[in-house]
């Protein structure tokens, strides 16, 4: 396997940690999502319930959240310090093994990183809106609002620490729609690709 690191980015609903899970069992490779938090609270000295929530959404409040948020003697926000601590996990992961890394700006942290591929899945409207109401029991109203929130906290969270806008297909080496592929051809395209 020539690139073996795969960053998946996704939009809210659109199966993208499912099908992450799944290329990372089918390849025998290590995967990080929610279990890095413990790392990442470790290295910022942080509570694991405070990076869980801060680690990869931005606040509910969004970019002027950032921009005016509470600074240390350093000029570092809590923000800054849970990213710093975040990204090092990720440099280090990617050092350690082949892995698949969920969100969190790996595409971005490890970018001039030969061996990575970038991800990006997103999905139709219509089956993320069913996909967020079965998984989260909640009726469309509420699963709409969770998936705007959720995927607006990303973009806020990733254009602030990065330099590229969230989503956009020039940031992935491959882009895939779940709802028109599937979550099985997806799969497939990124393990074949990661050959």
């Amino acid at each position: 396997m020539e690139k073996r690191i795969i960053t998946i980015s996704r939009e809210f609903g659109s199966g993208g940690r499912f099908i992450g899970e799944e290329v990372a069992k089918k390849l025998g490779i290590a995967y990080y999502d929610k279990n890095i938090i413990n790392e990442i609270a470790e290295k910022s000295g942080l509570s694991p319930e405070y990076v869980q929530k801060n680690a990869e959404l931005s606040p509910k409040k969004g970019l002027f959240a950032y921009a005016f948020a509470g600074r240390d003697i350093t000029g570092k926000s809590l923000e800054d310090i849970v990213y710093e601590a975040q990204r090092k996990v990720i440099l280090e992961l990617a050092d350690k093994e082949s892995c698949v890394i969920i969100g969190r700006n790996a595409d971005y942290i490890l970018k001039d990183r030969a061996d990575v591929l970038n991800v990006f899945i997103h999905g139709d409207m219509p089956e993320k809106i069913q996909r967020i109401m079965g998984l989260y029991n909640v009726e469309e109203k509420e699963a709409v609002k969770m998936m705007a929130d959720t995927d607006k906290r990303r973009m806020t969270n990733y254009n602030f620490y990065t330099d590229q806008k969230w989503g956009k297909a020039s940031n992935y080496t491959l882009c895939l729609n779940s709802s028109q592929l599937g979550y099985d051809r997806c799969e497939a395209i990124i393990m074949e690709c990661a050959k």
